[in-house]
């Protein structure tokens, strides 16, 4: 296992981001969201740490615990937390994010697992769209994907996919979408996609409770914790091992023989 190298993005400056859980990074902004007993909203963050928009919405959430970037500015919401595992469903929502407040009623879809209640705490968003919920369990999590085109009408139900690591905080798609990367507490694995194989595994920065994983559009790995005032780190080898393993992919592809019996 690799020990991580981190740089300083920044250090959220706003006293009400006090549990930053989920992390998005799209156009140099920075999207948090608080942990559970917060209002609806999420906040955006630029690169001095200074939140420069409030996207907020009436409905008051159960456990916000996870974003995934969306379409242009917009992410997804994920109100996924259920500590003792007792939800009937959990629920997704797609919600713009930008400078300036505003109060929005965003589009929200039920979300029901196949084999009972489960806390979770990790939002991806894949490259063809589809959304994927990781659960949270020390002996080990499981990945779920939801359907291609989610109801707003009727709950949406999850399929399993594959078991993974445990007690997973967040997670990311590398910008090629064909590598996604997990977070617990104090290491990062990256796995392929849509093949869900471990490939690497790295030990991330101390931070205070380390909640949120975020992967920009240029590949860098960022990671935020809660805590007032927390830093938000760049992790340059998990970023790195991303840049590496396409360009050592690409160059095995164009090795002479390639496609010739082993």
């Amino acid at each position: 296992m690799l020990a991580a190298d981190a740089l300083v993005d920044l250090a959220f400056r706003d006293p009400a981001i006090v549990e930053s859980s989920g992390l998005v990074v799209r156009d140099g902004l920075f999207v948090t969201t608080n942990d559970s007993g917060d209002s609806g909203r999420i906040f955006t963050v630029d690169a001095s740490g200074a939140t420069v928009g409030v996207t907020s919405w009436p409905t008051a959430p159960t456990d916000v615990e996870a974003l995934a970037p969306a379409d242009g500015r917009y992410v997804w919401v994920g109100d996924i937390g259920d500590n003792t595992a007792s939800r009937a469903s959990v629920t997704v929502m797609r919600v713009p994010f930008g400078t300036g407040d505003r109060t929005v009623t965003p589009p929200a879809y039920s979300l029901v697992y196949p084999d009972g209640a489960h806390d979770a705490e990790t939002l991806l968003a894949a490259p063809d769209g589809r959304l994927l919920v990781v659960s949270k369990n020390l002996f080990g999590g499981a990945v779920y994907a939801a359907p291609r085109h989610l109801s707003a009408s009727e709950p949406n139900e999850l399929t399993r996919v594959t078991r993974t690591m445990g007690f997973v905080t967040d997670g990311a798609f590398f910008p090629d979408g064909r590598q996604y990367v997990l977070r617990d507490y104090r290491t990062a694995a990256v796995y392929t996609y849509p093949g869900n194989e471990r490939v690497a595994s790295f030990r991330l920065p101390d931070q205070q409770q380390g909640e949120g994983i975020a992967v920009d559009e240029g590949g860098w790995v960022h990671v935020s914790s809660e805590g007032v005032h927390s830093k938000v780190l760049r992790v340059v080898s998990v970023s790195v091992w991303g840049w590496l393993s396409g360009f050592v992919e690409e160059a095995a592809r164009l090795l002479p023989g390639d496609g010739g019996a082993a």
